[in-house]
């Protein structure tokens, strides 16, 4: 029986590891990659045997990394690789090559559809472009009977003459509920936490797939990405079309959690509130199995009736995209929603006692200025916003906003290098540097989450010390600043 593992290596440096299922970020709080589950569930319905390593959230260090490749006797690799994590995937690959020079290695995710070529150093290595769950099934398939990958749609390999080979891309998978649920007992639940749910177990749970607005700057989450950047690349530069699973397929999903033990549930969709119909019956069951979970929505679609639904149903956290309260720069980055808009939608959720977290970026346009990011802060802060979270734009290959920047020389060195937002800025406007953008992020972090009525809020929602540490833990990953 062919053995696979899916592996999240250790960080061989002194960099923040990477978040790998938003995609865009360093990590704050562990969490298993949801996508790779899903795709670990797919190889075990074909009878592998399929393992999940996961360094990073079990705190093993290079030694034990290495220790295991010394023991272990996988003939697959898989990594779901993200920018800020591939030059990590990539040194854990070439130490894979050093005990197993006969295993193939199978790269998933945005990083290895954008960046084909710096994935691709040997026979054996295999970028899954796009959405990976049909492909990986195949490459296995190919892998056990010693077939060629020439009829494999959706990938890239390298030919015999060690020239980059990308074949035909896949068709968009049109029904996602005939997917198995992932692979959770691949997985130690206890590991892993959500400190806006402060409740555990915890699990992430995805229930469709891209967004259909167009945001100029958008990184939606890794494997919305990835399928973008392959629709885009083989589709004239078209958005794929957004896909659901059926309101039945999402709480039989629940159930299961439920009855596994699960306490918590963060949806990860780039947009869960789609329509009211289709959240009545999911919400029905996260409430009757006394579930607390969050979710992302953008403000126009928090209608009255659905900020009802989300109070009396647990929901303790709904992520909004607001970016900037000013509505030149919301124009700009075109984000289809005004200041007004937004701010009805979190008035809303507070009226119905449901938290809000409000997602802002810094300099996402030359219009941003010191004054518009203070009033942007101040607006949250008046609006009695549970918890914001500030990242600098960052102008990621494959959207508008990258091609804008590149331009517009606005990109500092002149092209995009993997930058964790969170801290640093690799962009400079004429009226607003780099390092006016990476101070005023670390003053106004600082300001929202010191304030007196955030702590005193925030302590009053925890029933455990060790609910509090976690929360702590993040916070201080978040606030963390340092001069590059």
């Amino acid at each position: 029986m062919m053995k696979i593992t899916f592996l999240i290596p250790p960080v061989f440096t002194k960099e923040r590891p990477a978040e790998r299922t938003a995609g865009c970020t360093t990590m704050v709080y562990p969490m298993a990659n949801i996508y790779e589950l899903t795709v670990a569930a797919v190889l075990e319905q074909e009878g592998y045997a399929v393992c999940y390593e996961d360094f990073i959230s079990t705190k093993r260090d290079v030694e034990a990394f290495q220790s295991f490749l010394q023991t272990d006797d996988f003939q697959v690799y898989v990594f779901w690789s993200v920018n800020l994590s591939m030059r990590n995937d990539l040194e854990a690959s070439e130490r894979i090559r050093r005990f197993s020079p006969q295993a193939y290695i199978v790269y998933l995710g945005p990083a290895p559809t954008f960046y084909v070529k710096e994935f691709l150093q040997h026979s054996r290595q295999v970028v899954v472009r796009g959405e990976p769950e049909i492909t990986v099934k195949e490459i296995c398939r190919y892998i056990a009977d010693g077939r060629d990958f020439g009829e494999i749609k959706g990938i890239s390999v390298l030919d015999s003459s060690g020239a980059v080979r990308n074949n035909p891309p896949r068709e968009l998978l049109k029904d996602l509920d005939t997917l198995p649920f992932p692979a959770r007992h691949l997985i130690d639940k206890h590991y892993f936490s959500n400190p806006k749910l402060k409740r555990s177990p915890y699990t992430a749970m995805v229930t469709s797939r891209n967004c259909p607005f167009h945001c100029i700057y958008c990184v939606p989450s890794s494997l919305t990405f990835a399928r973008e950047l392959e629709s885009r690349a083989y589709n004239g530069g078209k958005k794929p079309f957004v896909s659901m699973r059926t309101p039945e397929n999402v709480v039989a999903e629940i159930d299961l959690l439920a009855a596994e033990g699960y306490k918590a549930i963060g949806f990860l969709d780039d947009n869960f509130i789609i329509t009211e119909k289709r959240l009545l019956p999911i919400a029905e069951a996260l409430k009757r199995h006394g579930i607390s979970w969050g979710c992302q929505a953008r403000a126009d679609a928090v209608t009255e009736k659905i900020a009802t639904v989300l109070g009396e149903s647990g929901c303790k956290y709904v992520d909004v995209g607001v970016e900037s309260f000013n509505n030149e720069i919301l124009a700009y980055i075109k984000k289809g929603l005004d200041r007004t808009q937004i701010i009805e939608a979190i008035d809303r959720l507070n009226r119905h006692k449901v938290p809000v977290k409000l997602n802002i970026l810094i300099g996402t346009s030359p219009l941003e200025t010191k004054e518009t990011i203070r009033e942007t802060l101040d607006t949250a802060i008046r609006l009695k916003a549970d918890q914001v979270m500030i990242n600098i734009v960052a102008p990621f290959p494959g959207t508008e906003f990258y091609t804008l920047a590149k331009e517009n020389r606005w990109i500092i060195g002149g092209d995009y290098v993997p930058t964790d937002v969170q801290h640093h800025s690799i962009l400079s406007y004429p009226n607003l540097t780099g390092k006016e953008m990476e101070r005023l992020l670390f003053r106004h972090n600082l300001k929202f989450f010191t304030r007196p009525r955030f702590i005193v809020s925030q302590l009053r929602r925890f029933s455990s010390f060790s609910e509090f540490w976690k929360a702590a833990k993040a916070l201080k990953n978040k606030l963390t600043y340092s001069e590059r």
